[in-house]
């Protein structure tokens, strides 16, 4: 088997991974479309706790009360089947690993994942009930606020995606370490930039309240300093290992392409 014929098999085998990731999506999609609107309501829970009695959110647009609980859904769908995106993403990638790889891959994506969706429950559960009833006492008496949804679920997209990424800090620190690209004494150094920048990063992500901003750069560095301890618990990589990174000839290529198509081909068939 040749480069070219092993090329089109994993090309072949990334379109099968990706129909089968998103056919899971549709497949919870369509389970929890009949629910929509109590999904959406769920989102939209802490904003509801904080506006006056009988008061309600509203939709301006014409299609707005359909179109955005099903964003909505969609969007729960694919954190639900997420499980199985990264499964498939595992599988497409993991032939082509070496077994040290392997090793240190796994727990970098299971935790990645993790982090991420603890950054989305954080500024769920917590920053959203906190930033609201911040902002809800300081509305003027005169008036009646009433939130428009989509509105709404720019402003929740756009703080679930910060508090998701600022999650993941500890794991950009760890590869930096790990892979030699930064010594921890440097980090160690650096903290007082990154306090500044994290309070920066705040200041112009989120809304520009002092609650939100500040809910959003302590956990931003707080997750730096843990990313320092956890690097200093891991470590570099081993010479060993950086050694098996040297560039490889046309025949070890050959060979390599031809072992990961084989693994990718068993892979298959278990499927």
């Amino acid at each position: 088997m040749d480069a070219q014929e092993s090329f089109v098999s994993h090309l072949i085998e990334l379109r099968d991974r990706l129909l089968k990731a998103i056919a899971a999506i549709l497949l919870v999609f369509l389970c929890l479309m009949p629910w929509a609107g109590s999904v959406y309501d769920l989102l939209a829970m802490p904003m509801l706790a904080t506006l006056p009695a009988g008061t309600k959110m509203i939709a301006t647009g014409v299609i707005t009360p359909f179109m955005v609980p099903v964003k909505v859904t969609l969007l729960a769908a694919f954190v639900l089947a997420l499980p199985v995106v990264l499964f498939q993403a595992w599988a497409f990638v993991a032939p082509g690993l070496y077994a040290h790889e392997k090793k240190f891959a796994l727990p970098l994506v299971v935790g990645t994942t993790l982090l991420f969706l603890a950054g989305i429950a954080f500024c769920y559960f917590f920053v959203f009930n906190t930033v609201f009833k911040f902002i809800a006492e300081f509305a003027p008496a005169s008036i009646t606020p009433a939130p428009d949804i989509e509105q709404y679920l720019a402003f929740v997209m756009t703080m679930f995606l910060a508090f998701g990424i600022t999650f993941e800090v500890p794991v950009v620190v760890i590869l930096l370490v790990r892979f030699g690209m930064v010594e921890i004494e440097k980090l160690v150094e650096a903290r007082p930039y990154v306090i500044v920048g994290a309070f920066v990063i705040a200041a112009v992500v989120t809304p520009p309240d002092v609650v939100s901003q500040f809910m959003l750069a302590m956990p931003m560095w707080l997750l730096y300093e843990l990313g320092i301890l956890l690097a200093r618990m891991i470590g570099k990589r081993p010479a060993d290992d950086a050694g098996a990174h040297q560039p490889l000839d046309d025949a070890a290529m050959t060979a390599e392409l031809d072992r990961a198509e084989a693994e990718s081909l068993a892979n298959r068939s278990k499927d």
